[in-house]
């Protein structure tokens, strides 16, 4: 049985009063507003310092979220997204065991969702359970889509990277006051938040905002070119009847904006043509993704993974992984894998030097011609370039895993997403997509290692050297 406190926690902001609830010691503040409402012409417009209030600030609720449009059906049985309108979703939530204590280690969490879904308001998200073991947990909201990431003539390149940034700076400025230490701050964050994670250790805004880093299932290739990118934009802006300006498309009602963006994005993944979207683009969305970070020459210089491997972010523990089978969530799911023919799967995979050898080894050995491209777009997206990533950096800074278990539920197995609950230790909250029994025993191991992570920067496994295997979590 829960016990709420008589007496609610009462924390000071550099914006004013705010206050929480306190559930069996452990103390949650929802919906914060680190940065202005995202009204009028400031939809495309950097982040802002949020507007003071007077009083105290009730905490107690999960505030609103990024526009954006459900899942469809196949995902959206394995996946929560909650989605409610409003203009103050540029907030943040935090739960801490002693928010007027001091010195605790901090972990920020950046959700995925292809740069187009998601919210800090997921049940698997909640950050009580870091807290439980002594950890001060904040989980972010960030523009999404074309008001985050399309590039628009008039507008600032990256707003939902300067989100994240903003969100960081708030982190820094007021984290103490929750009983964190701003000068031990870990960001983590899994699929489009470890693209994200890549982007800020890449960026020179990132520098000493944050001291260690973990990235699930994630790569350091999002950020197209800015010419590319306006293709994309000015395909939306075509579908809208409206130029590609943020004067214009700043007119245009939200939920008109979500339906352009939705049909320009079928449009890409049905006909992923490089003369039509820019080829940037298209390797990097893979055919899954449209809008992403862009090179604009301040937030991000080059491509996440050149400027780490120049050195960017080289002093930063990192924890970097993949889960076994993460294709198999995008195709098995929707039933596209058991849909591909042999002939289909090499006419993606001869892409590639040694696909056509890869397929037939697989093919030869019992695998069907879904399950070849899976794992071979699996270690495409994820496998190569997080290990490409931990060889690039400096020896002892980078601790790869791989997580293995398998869930039951869609023949996903080990696909894309599965690792969340269990590093949150929410495994009740997440039946769905892990399966009515899942191992509790991966969830102690992988939360711990976390929590051991952001509290010592240890991982509990020696770091990445080449040719090593990287820790298993099964």
């Amino acid at each position: 049985m829960t016990r709420a406190s008589v007496n609610a926690p009462v924390v000071s902001t550099t914006a004013g009063r705010v206050v929480g609830c306190t559930v069996d010691g452990i103390s949650s503040f929802l919906g914060i507003p680190y940065a202005a409402p995202l009204v009028g012409p400031a939809a495309f417009a950097a982040p802002t310092s949020p507007p003071g209030w007077d009083g105290v600030r009730a905490a107690t609720e999960y505030g609103p979220t990024a526009p954006q449009v459900p899942y469809p059906a196949p995902i959206a049985a394995l996946l929560e997204n909650v989605i409610v309108p409003g203009d103050d979703y540029l907030n943040l939530n935090v739960w801490t065991p002693d928010p007027g204590g001091a010195g605790l280690p901090v972990m920020v969490w950046i959700h995925g969702g292809a740069f187009t879904r998601g919210s800090n308001r997921i049940t698997i998200y909640a950050g009580d359970t870091f807290a439980r073991d002594g950890v001060v947990c904040v989980g972010i909201n960030y523009r999404l889509g074309t008001a985050g990431f399309a590039s628009i003539d008039g507008a600032p390149e990256n707003r939902g990277l300067r989100d994240q940034l903003a969100a960081l700076e708030w982190v820094r400025e007021n984290i103490a006051a929750f009983g964190g230490d701003p000068d031990n701050v870990t960001v983590f964050g899994e699929s489009a938040g470890a693209m994200s994670v890549a982007s800020l250790l890449a960026s020179p805004r990132g520098e000493g905002l944050f001291h260690r880093a973990i990235m699930q299932s994630g790569n350091g290739s999002a950020a197209a070119d800015v010419s590319d990118a306006r293709k994309v934009t000015e395909r939306v802006a075509a579908l809208l009847g409206v130029e590609a300006t943020v004067d214009a498309l700043g007119r245009v009602d939200a939920a008109a904006l979500l339906r352009a963006q939705t049909q320009m994005a079928l449009e890409l993944m049905t006909n992923p043509d490089p003369a039509l979207w820019g080829t940037s683009v298209i390797n990097v969305g893979m055919g899954i993704m449209s809008q992403f970070p862009v090179i604009d020459g301040e937030i991000l210089t080059s491509v996440p993974h050149v400027a780490i491997a120049d050195g960017a972010g080289a002093d930063i523990p990192l924890i970097a992984g993949w889960n076994a089978d993460e294709y198999r969530f995008f195709m098995a799911a929707t039933g596209g894998a058991a849909a591909v023919s042999e002939d289909g799967a090499a006419a993606v995979l001869g892409r590639a030097p040694g696909g056509l050898d890869f397929l037939r080894g697989r093919l030869d050995a019992g695998a069907t011609p879904g399950d070849a491209l899976a794992e071979a777009l699996t270690a495409r997206a994820f496998s190569a370039p997080t290990t490409s990533i931990a060889l690039s950096r400096p020896p002892g800074s980078t601790f790869l895993y791989e997580f293995g278990y398998r869930s039951p539920q869609a023949d996903i197995e080990a696909g894309h997403a599965v690792e969340i609950p269990f590093v949150f230790d929410h495994l009740d909250a997440a039946h769905a997509l892990v399966g009515p029994q899942p191992d509790q025993r991966i969830a102690d191991d992988m939360h711990r290692a976390w929590v051991d992570f952001a509290t010592t920067g240890e991982s509990g496994w020696p770091a990445y050297a080449d040719g090593a295997r990287a820790h298993r979590f099964d």
